[in-house]
């Protein structure tokens, strides 16, 4: 089942549409805020790929620090799939709107977070 526009969630929210995620996410670097402080860059090139790197934030030590995979669109959710992170199991994500540049994921094991849009790659 898909949307055909915007649908209000809250008050200031507005789940993103297809087109909106191919609009405003794609070709663009996406900074998402992480739990111990700073950001996460990822790269949604226009091509499908998908890339990041975590060396700033010292995740070497834990993880792979970069990888790359692809992204898709499936109905209203961004979905990418990455080669070594989350043992390359592909994950979708349903896109809130809550400021200009700014955005609330859900992902599809109910996880959440923040993001914020940077500028265009």
């Amino acid at each position: 089942m898909g949307l055909t526009g915007p649908q209000t969630l809250h008050a200031n929210q507005q789940q993103y549409s297809a087109s909106e995620i191919e609009n405003t996410i794609i070709g663009r670097r996406i900074y998402l805020a992480v739990p111990f402080g700073g950001e996460f860059p990822l790269n949604y090139r226009r091509d499908g790929r998908v890339d990041g790197t975590g060396e700033a934030l010292g995740l070497g030590r834990f993880a792979k620090p970069s990888d790359t995979g692809k992204w898709w669109i499936d109905g209203n959710r961004l979905c990418q799939k990455f080669t070594s992170w989350y043992k390359g199991e592909p994950m979708c994500f349903v896109l809130e709107r809550v400021g200009a540049n700014t955005l609330k994921w859900t992902r599809n094991n109910g996880q959440t977070g923040t993001a914020r849009i940077g500028k265009s790659l």
